[in-house]
């Protein structure tokens, strides 16, 4: 099925657009949370290379929202911008703060907890991308094509902090089994479609769940095993369903930081 914009089935376009918005949420959330690194980072060189990825990804979710401007009738910045919390699709796992305290205050931010859910996320990220490459709808598989050729450096990045860490010191490799605890946790919408799941599958816009799980346990069974850690397990039952617009607190703070610009002067682009 590969029709244009305007000869899309309505059901089809309802789907199509659930879909679409959980790719740019997540990208935008992720983005963000990256963002706050800026100048945090155990290094310079790192603190480059975080922020480089980190615009990357803003660029990735601008390319989901620009698809649903044509859809949907509205500004792109608006839809990023001005939805509020319950109509967010990101996955848990994205809105989830970085540590404590405060961007601006001193904040005490976890670099084994950043490490490991920009790898864990990144790597999802990667097996979502291969199937939606193929999507039944052109303009997403061609999304997908030109966002697959940066994700392979970030992938790269993430999987060498991830060994890295993980074969230094005690205290790291503790503090990055810690961290693997609590992103586990949250891993359980990642590749959750929420209540349109179905239709989302059988329109073939992306490959079912269950696949997508199996081949992102297949590539972090490589890595872990080669650092003789357990592989991580994806819950198979969770409180929040992020896709359905299920959320925890930490997005709403989150999303005034995010649009307080655009709020000021909708002109603003951002």
């Amino acid at each position: 099925m590969t029709e244009t914009n305007k000869t899309l089935d309505p059901v089809f376009e309802e789907h199509l657009k659930d879909l679409l918005y959980q790719l740019a949420d997540d990208d935008f959330l992720f983005s963000f949370r990256g963002s706050e690194w800026l100048g945090l980072a155990p290094h310079i060189e790192e603190d480059i290379a975080f922020s480089s990825i980190s615009q990357d990804t803003m660029g990735h979710a601008t390319m989901y929202y620009e698809l649903l401007e044509k859809l949907e009738n509205r500004k792109s910045d608006e839809l990023a911008h001005l939805r509020p919390s319950h109509e967010r699709k990101n996955s848990i796992l994205v809105e989830r703060i970085n540590g404590e305290g405060f961007y601006k205050d001193t904040p005490k931010y976890d670099w084994a907890y950043a490490v490991v859910r920009n790898y864990f996320y990144t790597q999802a990220k990667k097996v979502k991308i291969d199937s939606l490459s193929k999507s039944s709808y052109e303009p997403l598989a061609e999304i997908a094509r030109k966002v697959n050729m940066e994700l392979y450096y970030h992938l790269l990045h993430w999987r060498t902090w991830f060994v890295q860490l993980l074969s230094s010191t005690e205290e790291a490799k503790n503090r990055m089994l810690e961290a693997m605890k609590k992103v586990e946790v949250d891993l359980g919408d990642l590749f959750s479609y929420g209540s349109k799941a179905e239709k989302i599958v059988e329109f073939k816009l992306i490959e079912d769940e269950e696949t997508l799980k199996e081949r992102w346990t297949q590539e972090l069974e490589k890595v872990c095993q080669s650092l003789n850690i357990s592989v991580p397990e994806i819950p198979k039952n969770y409180s929040l369903n992020g896709r359905n617009g299920e959320h925890t607190q930490d997005i709403d703070s989150a999303l005034a930081t995010l649009s307080e610009v655009y709020r000021i002067d909708t002109k603003t682009a951002w």
